[in-house]
C-alpha cells in the first residue's frame, strides 16, 4: 500500500513539474475597411444598425483568434472607436480583455506641404494620408495580456533614420520634395508596433504589425511607392538588428502590406525581401474555394496584400482566409504552436 501511494505521488509531482504545452495560438490579420470620411462617425455607426459593421463583426466572430490586428479602425484621443467595437464583440460572445491602440500619422497634420504642390493642410500632407487625425487607425485584439512596458511603437521614426531608405529625389537628385522637408517624414503612413503578449505557458509572443501605404496615386517621385517599400523593409532591418535589439522568438508580423508579389504597383524585390527573411516563414492561406488572394479589387482584379509570417521557430498547424460581405480584404488567420 504504502509503495503504491509512494508512486502515485511521484507520477502526481512529475506531472506537476512538466512545463505547460502552450496549446495552438490563432494569429488573425484584418483590414475591416471600417474607417468613416469624418471623425466621430464610426463611433456613431457602432452605437446603430449598419449592415457593413455587422458584416465585419460577423466574421471577426467566426475566426475566434486569440490575437487579432486589425486595420481600418479609426482612432480617437480616448479610444472610445475601439471601446465600442470590443463592446459589440463581447456581446455576440467573443471576449478580447486586452487590447492597444496608439495614434497613427494617418490623418496627423503636419503643417508642411509634403507633395510639393504648393498647398497645405490637405489629406496628402498629413504624415500619413488621411481627412482628419486617427482615420484609417489599426487596433491589436488579445484573449493574453499584453506587456505595456516593453511594447515598442515606431510610429514617428522619420523615413531618413531607417537604412538604406529609398525616399524620393527631384531631377536633380535633391530630397523631395525639399531638402529641409525631407528631414521632417515619418515613414509610418499608419503604425509600425512591436507588441509584446504573456501567453498561457508564461512565454512571450511579439506581434509586429504595421499597415503599409499603397505604392499608388503618387506622381513620378515615386513617393508612395518608395514608401510602401521602406515600410516593408522595416521588419528585416528590425529582425537584422539595425533599428535596436530585435525580439525574441517567438513572433510574427501581421498585417497589410499593400503589396502583391506578382500584380499590382510596388517595389517588388522589398516584398520578396521580406518574405525570405531568414527569421521568418511564409504559410500560404487559402479561402474554402482554393483562393490565396487577400483582398479584391475591380481596378486590379485579386491580389495577395495581407500577411502573417510567423518565425521560423514555430510551427505552422493550420491557415485560412475568410471571406467577409463588409471587406474587400479577407481575414487571414494562422495557427501556429511551439
Amino acid at each position: 500500500m504504502r509503495r503504491g501511494a509512494a508512486l502515485l505521488l511521484l507520477l502526481c509531482l512529475s506531472v506537476l513539474a512538466a512545463p505547460v504545452r502552450a496549446e495552438p495560438l490563432r494569429l488573425a490579420t484584418f483590414n475591416t475597411e471600417l474607417s468613416r470620411k469624418g471623425p466621430g462617425l464610426l463611433l456613431r455607426d457602432l452605437g446603430r444598425k449598419d449592415d457593413q459593421i455587422d458584416a465585419v463583426l460577423a466574421t471577426i466572430v467566426a475566426a475566434q483568434a486569440d490575437i487579432l490586428l486589425l486595420q481600418g479602425i479609426d482612432w480617437d484621443y480616448e479610444g472610445q472607436t475601439l471601446a465600442a467595437l470590443v463592446e459589440r464583440l463581447t456581446a455576440l460572445g467573443l471576449r478580447y480583455p486586452e487590447q492597444f491602440t496608439s495614434r497613427p500619422n494617418a490623418g496627423v497634420p503636419s503643417g508642411l506641404d509634403l507633395d510639393g504642390d504648393g498647398r497645405f493642410g490637405e489629406p496628402e500632407d498629413a504624415w500619413g494620408w488621411g481627412r482628419f487625425t486617427g482615420a484609417g487607425g489599426m487596433a491589436l485584439l488579445s484573449r493574453f495580456p499584453i506587456e505595456r512596458g516593453a511594447l515598442r511603437d515606431l510610429t514617428g521614426m522619420l523615413w531618413r533614420d531607417l537604412p538604406d531608405h529609398r525616399m524620393p529625389t527631384l531631377p536633380d537628385g535633391t530630397p523631395y520634395p525639399d531638402p529641409e522637408t525631407a528631414k521632417a517624414l515619418r515613414l509610418s503612413s499608419v503604425n509600425h508596433w512591436v507588441v509584446p503578449i504573456r501567453l498561457p505557458d508564461g512565454s512571450l509572443f511579439s506581434v509586429m504589425a504595421f499597415h503599409a501605404a499603397p505604392p499608388v496615386f503618387d506622381g513620378p517621385e515615386d513617393r508612395n511607392g518608395r514608401r510602401n517599400a521602406d515600410e516593408i523593409l522595416l521588419w528585416s532591418h528590425l529582425l537584422a538588428g539595425h533599428l535596436g535589439t530585435p525580439p525574441e522568438p517567438p513572433f510574427a508580423v501581421l498585417g497589410d502590406a499593400n503589396n502583391d508579389l506578382t500584380r499590382g504597383e510596388g517595389h517588388k524585390d522589398a516584398l520578396t525581401r521580406l518574405l525570405q527573411d531568414p527569421h521568418l516563414q511564409e504559410p500560404l492561406p487559402k479561402d474554402t474555394e482554393g483562393q490565396s488572394h487577400t483582398a479584391l479589387w475591380p481596378q486590379t482584379g485579386p491580389m495577395r496584400v495581407d500577411y502573417i509570417l510567423p518565425s521560423t521557430d514555430l510551427k505552422i498547424t493550420a491557415s485560412g482566409i475568410l471571406r467577409s460581405e463588409g471587406s474587400r480584404h479577407g481575414l487571414i488567420w494562422v495557427d501556429i504552436s511551439r
